[in-house]
């Protein structure tokens, strides 16, 4: 069971590099078409790229909140060994919530979907640390 645990992990790892690829590709789209200069990533002044560099950039910041709780209490399940049928389920039905919500978020980002995603998910995240407790308790 670890092993898919750490593919999860990995799946995670793979989103958040997925959007940083979309994200400086927006970036870069925006100088090109000159509603940016380059001399703008120096002090990072993007807001006249326009939404969709801005919506890739929170995105991105995304991938670094909640998900960090997430590869926490994996390392927390692998320490402990703690990594069963039920946990490894959460973790992916944790990350496959993850990239529905970038998907959600980086097209496009129907709030409404978006939030029950990131609701659902956050969900599913306590409930992996709920289980966590009950394991060393």
């Amino acid at each position: 069971m670890q092993k898919w645990l750490i593919l999860a992990m990995f799946c995670q790892v793979l989103l958040t590099f997925i959007v940083m690829v979309v994200m400086g590709r927006r970036r870069f789209r925006a100088a090109k078409n000159k509603h940016i200069s380059m001399q703008d990533f120096a002090t990072m002044q993007l807001a006249a790229a326009g939404d969709s560099v801005r919506v890739a950039d929170r995105n991105f910041i995304n991938q670094f909140e909640m998900p960090l709780l997430f590869f926490i209490a994996c390392l927390i399940a692998l320490q402990l060994h703690a990594v069963g049928y039920i946990f490894v389920s959460l973790a992916w039905l944790y990350v496959l919530l993850r990239v529905l919500h970038s998907y959600i978020h980086l097209t496009a980002n129907t709030l409404k979907i978006r939030y029950y995603s990131f609701l659902i998910s956050s969900v599913i995240m306590l409930a992996m640390w709920v289980m966590l407790l009950l394991q060393v308790f």
